[in-house]
């Protein structure tokens, strides 16, 4: 519009200058190369474009456009700014049973997938002949025991010797010790399990001649005591704390759990500067697995009463200010583009904390800012 004002008006200048009777054609006066003329003539023509300009400068070209753009009105909420980093699932209820005897499975009293309970009998090895050393021992206890109480009652009567009292109740006790040996000998070779929870492999068959090894008899799991292992930098020790809520999200699963800081490391790792941290997290589906990779959103500051913005609508000028364009004089659903310098804090979540700059009630333009300038009529 200010392009075709400047043309409108130098056509009409070039008109007048054509018309009047007191000047002449700029063909005629160049053609007369007479240098006076022509040094007035563009002086005249000088000073009819400074008016041009001084008359637009009082115009307010912005107020004849309207753009078309949409706003949103702030309200005070709570920023929540996070550290982003990834870890580990585990339990520590994920074991390989082991048989403490060796020797012929000759029990297997489970299959892969079932759910056991802690001390429930899972299979049970040969015990190699020890059943019979029991029996045996038995016997003689049972005998040291009776000669013990026979000898007692002697002494009790004066008769007999301390000696002999004191023999028959070491024999007895030794005999005990026997037997409660031989017991828990033959008790190594039943095969309990530890927790509660599900047998994920068997890796051996019943009759098989087992003793510890890498593989083991079978795997035990509890999915239901999980937690994520990671490292955090040192930068974020005073930040942290027992009981710090986590965001747990795993891609796998696309979804996000709600979990807690149960442990925080002591130590330094000197290599990359970082502590250790496990995060609890409730498995309520058991869908969580040991080993799969989660991504933590861990809570590092948070300002209550914020004012938040869109972080893609703060633009910078060429002072490197960050502003943005609010809707000024609003009424109904059009108003004033007001391009206001802001002071920007944290970002998270594809919003920005302003740390002045902005009332929580301004209306902020969130699309079209781009097309805008101060002081131009919008509609939205």
């Amino acid at each position: 519009m200010k392009k075709i004002l400047i043309l409108t008006t130098l056509s009409i200048v070039l008109i007048a200058c054509n018309s009047s009777e007191k000047n002449q054609s700029f063909e005629a006066i160049i053609a007369s190369k007479d240098v006076k003329a022509i040094t007035a003539k563009k002086a005249e023509l000088q000073l009819q474009l400074t008016q041009i300009d001084e008359a637009l400068a009082t115009l307010d070209v912005n107020k004849e456009v309207e753009a078309l753009v949409t706003a949103v009105k702030l309200k005070d909420t709570t920023f929540n700014h996070y550290l982003e980093i990834q870890g580990n699932i585990n339990t520590n209820e994920n074991v390989l049973i082991q048989p403490e005897f060796p020797g012929n499975l000759v029990e297997l009293n489970v299959k892969a997938g079932q759910k056991v309970s802690k001390g429930q009998v899972l299979g049970r090895t040969d015990d190699g002949g020890m059943s019979q050393q029991l029996a045996s021992a038995e016997n003689q206890y049972a005998l040291a025991k009776t000669t013990f109480e026979r000898q007692k009652n002697l002494w009790n009567q004066k008769i007999g010797s301390e000696i002999q009292y004191l023999q028959a109740q070491t024999q007895m006790i030794s005999a005990q010790k026997a037997v409660a040996q031989i017991k828990a000998q033959i008790a190594k070779t039943v095969i309990k399990a530890p927790f509660s929870g599900t047998i994920d492999e068997l890796f051996v068959e019943k009759g098989e001649v087992v003793s510890a090894s890498p593989q083991g008899l079978m795997r035990i799991v509890n999915l239901g005591n999980m937690y994520v292992s990671t490292s955090i930098p040192e930068t974020y020790i005073g930040k942290l704390k027992i009981g710090t809520e986590v965001d747990v999200y795993l891609s796998s699963l696309g979804k996000t759990y709600k979990g807690k800081v149960r442990q925080i490391g002591n130590f330094i790792n000197p290599n990359n500067r970082s502590f250790g941290i496990e995060v609890s997290v409730p498995n309520p589906d058991n869908l969580l697995r040991p080993n799969q990779v989660a991504k933590l959103k861990v809570i590092d500051y948070v300002s209550k009463n914020a004012v938040v913005v869109p972080t893609n609508v703060i633009q910078q000028d060429a002072t490197k200010n960050s502003f943005v364009y609010t809707v000024d004089n609003s009424t109904g659903k059009t108003g004033i583009a007001k391009k206001v310098i802001v002071k920007t804090g944290q970002s998270s979540d594809n919003v920005t904390e302003i740390l002045s700059g902005l009332d929580a009630d301004a209306i902020i333009v969130t699309e079209g800012m781009n097309t805008i300038s101060d002081g131009m009529k919008l509609n939205f």
